[in-house]
C-alpha cells in the first residue's frame, strides 16, 4: 500500500503532536469509515460525499481542529466550553487531548450540514 498524503504530512510533525494527529485521524475514520483522506489548505483533512468535514493540524501550543464550516462550532458552544475557538477553528491544548465524544459531536454536526445541503440540491 502506498503512503497517503496524510502519512507524508505526519512524517514531518514532531512525535508527540504526530501521535495526537494520528489519534484524531483514526477517530474520524472510525466515525466515518468511508471518509476520504486528503490535504486541504495545507493540512490533513477528511471528506465525505466530496465535502471536507474535518481538518486537523499541529501548532506550537495546540492542535487545530477545523470542521470547514462557520456554523459547526457555534452550534456546539456548550460542548466546547473551555476551548479557545473562532467560528471555524478549535484550538485544543497539547496537554489536554480532545475527548473522542467531543470530536464525534463535531463530526456529526458537520455531516448533518453536508447531508442537508445535499438534500437541497
Amino acid at each position: 500500500m502506498s503512503k497517503s498524503k496524510i502519512d507524508e504530512y505526519l512524517k514531518e510533525v514532531e512525535p508527540a503532536k504526530r501521535r495526537e494527529l494520528a489519534r484524531i485521524r483514526a477517530l474520524a475514520k472510525k466515525s466515518v469509515p468511508d471518509a476520504e483522506e486528503t490535504i486541504s489548505y495545507g493540512m490533513p483533512a477528511m471528506t465525505y460525499d466530496g465535502q471536507p468535514f474535518l481538518g486537523f493540524d499541529a501548532h506550537k501550543t495546540h492542535i487545530g481542529i477545523y470542521p470547514f464550516s462557520g456554523r459547526v462550532l457555534p452550534a456546539l458552544k456548550e460542548t466546547l466550553r473551555g476551548y479557545a475557538s473562532s467560528k471555524g477553528a478549535l484550538r485544543v491544548p497539547l496537554d489536554k487531548p480532545i475527548p473522542e465524544r467531543t470530536l464525534k459531536r463535531i463530526i456529526s454536526e458537520r455531516l448533518k450540514q453536508i447531508k442537508a445541503a445535499r438534500r437541497e440540491r
